[in-house]
């Protein structure tokens, strides 16, 4: 299975520069076995403040926290069989593979009854449909970042897309199925089509977009936006939301016909040495004002419905973070997309060409 490079690296930039507090863990040179124990192998700065220690007063069983860099790295780990965590936190492509490679347990769901405050919108991933695997913790999305005094209001990918009212002024990112997964979304499409028509048909509007744009950007459109280069760029809203706090003119949009996202889920591998504490972990994370801890400190939109009673009503109602439910329920986590990945790499080829 041939994996499609996810966003890890900017959204994790994101978090690390909210100034998300340290959290006081237990860290060790790897996960031990023991009845009253829990490994638990995660991105850094990505629990709340007291997760840790609400679980273990709750339950009395003690946390030992490895961290991981990047997926990859987390990966790698598993490949040889599960070194000892109970619990991991792998993003939407990597839980493809390691369910198509056998390293997932599929969910006791009667064990996870918090798994009802999980919001609809997030219950049938492509990547794991009907979260067999994992429940949704939070997720994000990549979307519009433009200067408001210049552009005036934008609800559409149209003005990217289909338009050449700012043309010069305008970047998306040079990342191919992220872009033609929202071309393809603009076209009525599903993000994830097999379909050659479908597929040509993004990459014949893309070469025309490409004759108002001023590139293709690395994950850099947010220091284009903030130095004036550009006035609209296509960006994760992460990498936007920072620079909206240093310019109040600019903004973030999740666009009407919805969005490519990511979404971020907690598993339990296979081989862990302590099941029963895992599920009882999994969920705690899930009590509505645990998750909500969670969500106050590092600023990503939850998919826990429950806990929005006690999230931040800044977070609440920035558009950077979270949108409106319908716009959601238009949008798509990537899958792969078997055959027809050569269909999207010729495509590619051709816009990059154009």
């Amino acid at each position: 299975m041939k994996m499609f490079k996810g966003p890890g690296f900017s959204r994790r930039n994101f978090l690390a520069g909210t100034g998300a507090a340290a959290v006081a863990l237990k860290f060790g040179s790897g996960p031990a076995s023991a009845a009253g124990q829990l490994n638990v192998y995660n991105w850094d700065t990505y629990i709340g403040e007291t997760t840790l220690q609400t679980f273990t007063d709750s339950t009395g069983v003690e946390v030992q926290y490895d961290l991981y860099a990047n997926l990859e790295e987390m990966f790698a780990k598993f490949q040889a069989g599960n070194p000892g965590y109970d619990v991991i936190f792998p993003s939407d492509y990597m839980m493809e593979t390691m369910i198509a490679a056998g390293m997932l347990e599929e969910l006791d769901r009667s064990r996870l009854p918090n798994f009802a405050n999980i919001d609809e919108n997030f219950l049938n991933p492509s990547f794991d449909p009907g979260c067999k695997h994992n429940i949704p913790y939070f997720w994000g999305s990549c979307g519009i970042g433009y200067r408001k005094s210049k552009v005036g209001e934008v609800d559409s990918w149209k003005v990217l897309l289909d338009s050449d009212e700012f043309s010069g002024r305008m970047a998306l990112l040079a990342d191919s199925r992220f872009v033609m997964g929202v071309a393809l979304l603009y076209l009525c499409h599903s993000a994830n089509t097999t379909n050659p028509d479908e597929i040509n048909a993004a990459r014949d509007l893309l070469i025309e977009a490409k004759k108002h744009m001023k590139g293709f950007v690395p994950d850099s459109g947010q220091d284009m936006l903030i130095s004036g280069d550009i006035d609209v760029v296509m960006e994760w809203n992460g990498d936007v939301l920072k620079v909206m706090e240093e310019d109040d003119d600019l903004t973030y949009v999740i666009p009407k016909e919805g969005t490519v996202i990511w979404i971020d889920g907690v598993c339990i591998p296979k081989g862990g040495p302590n099941m029963d504490n895992a599920y009882l972990f999994l969920n705690h994370l899930h009590e509505p004002e645990v998750m909500a801890e969670t969500a106050n400190t590092i600023h990503y939109a939850s998919t826990n419905k429950a806990a929005k009673e006690f999230i931040s009503e800044s977070d609440l109602n920035n558009p950077a973070i979270y949108a409106p439910d319908e716009v959601v329920a238009r949008s798509q986590a990537l899958s792969d997309v078997g055959d027809a990945l050569p269909l999207y790499d010729a495509a590619w080829t051709e816009i990059q060409a154009a």
